[in-house]
């Protein structure tokens, strides 16, 4: 619920009066003494869903924007009136939502001070990459708590809907900056970790599973991006805390910006290629589903006549960004194409493997592990090698596995043949390891 005050401006008193009490609204009229143009001060409450049917009755009443309005949570009000009041607007609104201009004050205060952002957004970059390399999950994590991103997101998705061009240019700008200098401070720590042996040199950096993981980034990376621009759009319209939506817009977002430092960093071309597209595709993915949400929630600018500059705009904007999507999807496609490559030879090969196991001659030998080598970590990724860790009882003869396996795993080799394959899979190295057990 909410306690509404409005200022009365001369000669509207009667006007606004009326609309209250044919509305059912309980309210306390005091005079103003300022000398100024108004004339009085109304409270009262109201439904959190009344709020905006209210105002825009009001504002047909001649009260314009120049009149103070002033809209604060109430924890209780005691009223039979304001109960049927409640009840009423329940029946006649099921989309439980704040007011056109609760949303536009709540968007401007997740933005935070153009100094305090770009402070957050750099630690935050630091942290990340210092997570990543020491593929610490909870030092990444703590890196997206600080992150400031939800802000800039709403606000360009809110600025569009109700038409307020500055808040969505000031959205738009902070997002593009706060991406820059995030990708720069990644950069230049990661580029001092290495310079100093912080990370010791010959490191594989992108055999680190923090950093691997964020490597190639497929159809379920956009899925977390849009659930994130979603549930950012329904927490900011419902006036719920946004803090946990803003970690999980930092997580599409913060961690790859950390993959790219260390890509420039260790001079991986393919690394910040992969991890820029997932970036971008997150960014647009976030903004076009935000606002997409509001729109549909009904948030439209306060004068009608703006309505329709409004509808073009987010028309505009939302076909731009989709298209953007598309086009970066090209990559997700290629990566989850890839994916199942990958995923279909890995399977037959270790189906080769245990099918030649299970012959009589290697009977005593128990299959451990299957390890696969590829020549890239982007897609698309051809096999370079196979090992295969087998364990056997300690002084046993077995025929030799090398062999037979590398006609079985050459015959593998089809399924990276599949149609539309960008590289015609080469020769793999396959090795075999042989691991003393005891038997119980």
């Amino acid at each position: 619920m909410r306690l509404v005050q409005v200022t009365i401006p001369a000669g509207k008193r009667e006007a606004v009066l009326r609309t209250l009490d044919d509305e059912g609204i309980d309210y306390v009229l005091t005079e103003e003494t300022s000398g100024r143009e108004f004339t009085g001060v109304v409270s009262f409450p109201l439904p959190t869903t009344a709020v905006e049917p209210v105002l825009d009755e009001l504002r047909e009443t001649g009260i314009d924007e120049d009149a103070y309005t002033v809209v604060v949570a109430a924890e209780t009000v005691v009223s039979r009136r304001f109960d049927q009041l409640t009840e009423r607007y329940e029946e006649e609104d099921t989309d439980k939502r704040i007011a056109r201009e609760e949303l536009h004050a709540r968007a401007e205060e997740l933005v935070p001070t153009t100094g305090t952002y770009l402070v957050m957004t750099v630690v935050s970059a630091v942290v990340a990459t210092a997570g990543l390399l020491l593929d610490s999950p909870a030092v990444v994590v703590g890196s997206m708590v600080i992150a400031p991103l939800i802000g800039p997101a709403m606000s360009t998705a809110v600025g569009t809907v109700v038409d307020d061009r500055g808040m969505f240019r000031e959205g738009l700008t902070l997002q593009a900056v706060g991406l820059g200098i995030a990708i720069v401070a990644a950069t230049v720590f990661a580029g001092l970790a290495r310079l100093t042996n912080v990370i010791p040199p010959g490191t594989d950096v992108l055999a680190i599973s923090q950093v691997r993981g964020r490597l190639t980034p497929d159809f379920l990376s956009l899925a977390v991006a849009l659930g994130a621009g979603v549930a950012g759009a329904a927490s900011l319209a419902s006036g719920v805390s946004a803090a946990i939506v803003g970690v999980m817009i930092a997580a599409a977002l913060v961690p790859p910006l950390g993959v790219i430092g260390i890509g420039i960093a260790w001079g991986l071309p393919g690394t910040v290629l992969g991890s820029t597209v997932l970036v971008l595709v997150n960014v647009l993915s976030i903004n076009v589903t935000a606002l997409a949400v509001l729109w549909y929630r009904g948030y439209r600018p306060d004068h009608w006549f703006k309505e329709d500059t409004a509808r073009r705009a987010t028309r505009e904007r939302v076909g731009a960004l989709v298209a953007a999507i598309l086009v970066l999807s090209l990559f997700l496609g290629v990566v989850t194409y890839d994916s199942y490559r990958t995923a279909t030879f890995e399977e037959e090969v270790r189906g080769e493997v245990e099918e030649l196991l299970g012959q009589p001659e290697y009977g005593q030998l128990s299959l451990l592990e299957v390890r696969f080598g590829y020549d890239d970590p982007v897609p698309p990724r051809q096999p370079t090698n196979v090992t295969v860790v087998v364990g056997q009882p300690p002084d046993t003869e077995t025929a030799s596995l090398a062999a037979p396996l590398d006609r079985r795993i050459d015959g593998a080799l089809g399924t990276l043949d599949l149609p539309g394959s960008i590289v015609d899979p080469g020769p793999v190295d396959v090795q075999v390891r042989y691991v003393e057990i005891e038997s119980t």
